[in-house]
């Protein structure tokens, strides 16, 4: 099989229409040697419906349905799991990344590169705050990370069979999926492109999973914010020693003591420092933590349009 489409999905009953018509369109060329592979991350909705009627309607539409909602990144992580094309494409249900684009990236990767990924030139139907966070997201990802990540792309790209091989060996459990295609190397490309507003439904990822992301980020690719609070652990030795200097100075000429509002200040700067640091240890030791237990990443609960082996070792494949 040539080319494998994957698209994590969450309650996208809405868009799934639109987006397996413009799916079929944008693979017509290669429309004998394709399969869609829809993954429903435990959607509240009807979306898994959707899915099965897609799969009856167009034999090239497989379905896969996760026990329960996991995570765009690891439910993402489940269709490339599964997918068995030579080159795989990946893009959202919410149809802001044009599947159109992959006639390009197909162009490319016929050149002799092994990923070829969209990059943001312009965000449609965005709020303002949205495009600033996104924006100092990635520039402050790269500036932390050991890992040069393009900026404004996100999990929209083509990849080849032996890059997916690559990441899928990747054992860790808090998944940035772009961060490890980055990290694997091999000859990559972007391709820019204006995406565009939702085409239904409500975005699925609010500020606190944003968060949740960016940490993941930081932390599965750098080690700089535990240099950060080792540094402001000196920073606060020095100035420690400095006001030391400073009481012993006014004891010895003012004869006075130092009153309660600089000692109040005094216990708040350093205790904001200390929480600060075991926030961040705390962070790498929770991810520590989560990693020792080895568990499945997910477990598939229903399947239409193909088979998937429903096994532990299947769903918390290495390779």
């Amino acid at each position: 099989m040539l080319l494998s489409v994957v698209v994590p999905c969450m309650n996208e009953e809405d868009s799934l229409p639109a987006l397996v018509e413009r799916l079929i369109a944008a693979t017509d060329a290669w429309s004998d040697d394709t399969e869609i592979l829809l993954v429903d991350d435990g959607s509240t909705d009807d979306t898994w419906d959707g899915i099965c009627l897609q799969s009856q309607k167009h034999p090239r539409v497989r379905g896969l349905k996760l026990s329960t909602n996991r995570g765009h990144q690891v439910a993402l992580t489940a269709g490339l799991m599964a997918a068995r094309g030579e080159r795989i494409f990946m893009l959202d249900a919410d149809l802001q990344d044009p599947p159109e684009l992959l006639s390009d990236m197909m162009a490319m990767m016929d050149r002799g590169y092994d990923v070829v990924y969209g990059r943001r030139s312009e965000r449609k139907g965005e709020s303002w705050f949205k495009k600033l966070t996104a924006h100092g997201f990635y520039r402050i990802l790269n500036r932390l990370s050991d890992v040069p990540i393009p900026n404004d792309t996100g999990d929209f790209r083509l990849v080849s069979r032996r890059v997916l091989n690559a990441v899928l060996d990747m054992p860790e459990r808090a998944r940035f999926i772009r961060g490890m295609f980055a990290w694997a190397g091999f000859r990559q490309i972007g391709i820019e492109y204006v995406r565009d507003p939702r085409v239904a439904g409500e975005t699925k990822y609010p500020m606190s999973k944003m968060i949740r992301l960016a940490f993941d980020a930081l932390s599965s690719f750098s080690i700089k914010p535990l240099q950060i609070a080792t540094r402001l652990a000196f920073l606060t030795l020095i100035v420690a020693a400095l006001m030391l200097v400073y009481v012993f100075w006014s004891l010895i000429l003012y004869n006075t003591v130092a009153g309660w509002a600089s000692t109040v200040l005094v216990i708040s700067f350093f205790s904001g420092i200390q929480l600060l640091t075991l926030g961040i240890m705390g962070e790498y030791l929770g991810r520590l933590y989560i990693e020792a237990k080895g568990r499945p990443l997910f477990f598939i609960d229903e399947q239409v349009g193909g088979v998937v082996e429903n096994t532990p070792e299947t769903m918390s494949k290495q390779a």
